[in-house]
């Protein structure tokens, strides 16, 4: 049912860096444990703007839409919703096994930030490579997923073996929460390979880190045969079109947890619950963009695509794209 005029307060504009945006029902509840608005979140999203512009810039970016607030259904926008002004960019894509384009939302500053929470955007959901050429990633993504029965504890052991395994591979990884159960670690990579070359990569760095912790790791594809108790190493995550929570994203739970970027001698104490829009902002005026320097540290994959080929004269399969 759509919302009486005022009934969740009147309009507000917020100058965005010299942008006004119009916020609509700003009185909104969107999470229902602490009772934060739509505007709370558009104000969550300008304290940690310099973030979560850095961890969006220029990537074709999907937004999951919550119109009626987090306990209300989701909406999975590829295409910019209607209504943008000018000054919002996008980036064509094109999705061959439907045989359609879509333009998707392209951040380039904080105003295009805040005015896709006016379009009821939780969450943002970027691709791993950047307009410039959609076709070839400059991110490779580490995806620690627990299985359902698996405890925190197992995913900082394998976030600390994959440090471990990135250090001798001479790559720089940048940790944060999922917002939910997992861990992730972006290494930003030199853009000259493609979805199924950094895909590739991904999974022998994987295979890797499961031979180190062989009782508690898994890259076991079918979800019906792998270890409840294990962490999966998500490597699909690295697969064209496939997308995760960006660094600062805030994630479609009533608590508003966030996904949050850690140093590394965090991860032993950390607590995913604690950082949410309410934590957040403190904690960013305090250190800043953990992430800045990504872009300072590109890797190239080079030696993992020679420990995949390794694998494949092994007898090793490459599980396919699609989602188990």
């Amino acid at each position: 049912m759509a919302a009486r005029k005022g009934e969740f307060g009147e309009p507000v504009v917020l100058d965005v860096d010299g942008y006004d945006v119009k916020l609509s029902s700003p009185d909104r509840v969107y999470f229902a444990e602490r009772g934060e608005t739509k505007l709370d979140l558009a104000r969550y999203y300008e304290s940690v703007a310099p973030g979560i512009v850095n961890a969006l810039r220029e990537r074709p970016c999907m937004l999951h839409r919550f119109p009626d607030g987090v306990d209300g259904p989701k909406v999975h926008q590829k295409r910019l919703p209607r209504g943008a002004p000018p000054w919002v960019e996008t980036v064509r894509l094109h999705f061959p096994r439907y045989g359609l384009h879509a333009d998707e939302l392209c951040v380039t500053k904080a105003a295009d930030v805040i005015w896709a929470v006016q379009m009821s955007t939780v969450e943002f959901h970027p691709w791993n490579s950047r307009r410039a050429d959609t076709e070839k990633p400059d991110e490779w993504r580490i995806d620690l997923d627990p299985m359902p029965d698996a405890p925190f504890a197992r995913v900082r052991r394998a976030a600390e073996v994959s440090h471990e395994v990135l250090d001798e591979l001479g790559a720089v990884g940048y940790p944060k929460t999922s917002g939910g159960r997992g861990l992730h670690i972006y290494v930003r990579v030199v853009p000259e390979h493609g979805f199924g070359d950094v895909r590739r990569a991904a999974l022998a760095f994987a295979r890797e880190v499961e031979r180190r912790l062989p009782d508690e790791v898994t890259t076991t594809w079918w979800r019906k045969d792998r270890d409840p108790a294990a962490v999966f190493v998500d490597y699909n995550q690295n697969a064209r079109d496939h997308t995760i929570a960006a660094a600062y994203s805030v994630r479609g739970n009533p608590r508003g947890t966030v996904s949050a970027p850690l140093t590394w001698g965090e991860i032993a104490t950390a607590e995913p619950d604690d950082f949410t829009i309410a934590t957040m902002p403190a904690r960013f005026a305090e250190l800043g963009d953990l992430h800045a320097a990504i872009d300072t540290t590109p890797y190239d994959v080079a030696p993992l695509l020679d420990w995949a080929e390794r694998d494949e004269h092994a007898g090793a399969q490459s599980p396919p794209e699609d989602d188990d």
